[in-house]
């Protein structure tokens, strides 16, 4: 079964209320996928970077439907391991030594830890893609498309 990894923006649309055309979109979107088989996985990580600002925002509604939707049977939720944390030190480490750095030195690089959860959980390429709106930093690392893209 393939995988379709849902990174902040896609997550962060399907969080908002009915009736956004964007929001509306990807919820339409990601309902083709999982008709074609394909299963939504989030990582720990993106649900972090998501909930975090929908708390700062006051958007209480929206981290319901994030718990629900990260909760739902059909999602796989994919936890943050130690494995993880170290793989993701050394792709931060590696890019940087190569002068590709994907975020800010002193940033936590939420990027290269999702890449890392998916690469330490054993998940091979050929079975996932990462839906995004930051192709260029993720596709470093892993296969990755624009969200809307994902057929």
């Amino acid at each position: 079964m393939k995988m379709v990894v849902l990174d902040s923006t896609p997550l962060g649309l399907l969080t908002q209320r009915l009736g956004a055309a964007e929001a509306d979109a990807c919820h339409q979107w990601l309902a083709a996928r999982i008709a074609q088989g394909w299963r939504p996985l989030v990582p720990e990580i993106v649900d972090y970077e998501l909930r975090r600002e929908l708390i700062r925002s006051h958007k209480i509604a929206s981290v319901r439907r994030l718990d629900a939707f990260v909760s739902h049977p059909s999602v796989t939720f994919l936890p943050i391991t130690s494995a993880a944390l170290k793989l993701a030190a050394e792709l931060w480490a590696r890019t940087r030594q190569q002068g590709r750095p994907t975020a800010d030195p002193h940033g936590l690089d939420i990027d290269v830890i999702l890449a890392a959860q998916l690469l330490a959980g054993g998940y091979p390429a050929a079975e996932f893609t990462v839906a995004t709106a930051n192709v260029s930093h993720l596709s470093l690392f892993v296969p990755a498309i624009l969200w809307s893209e994902v057929r």
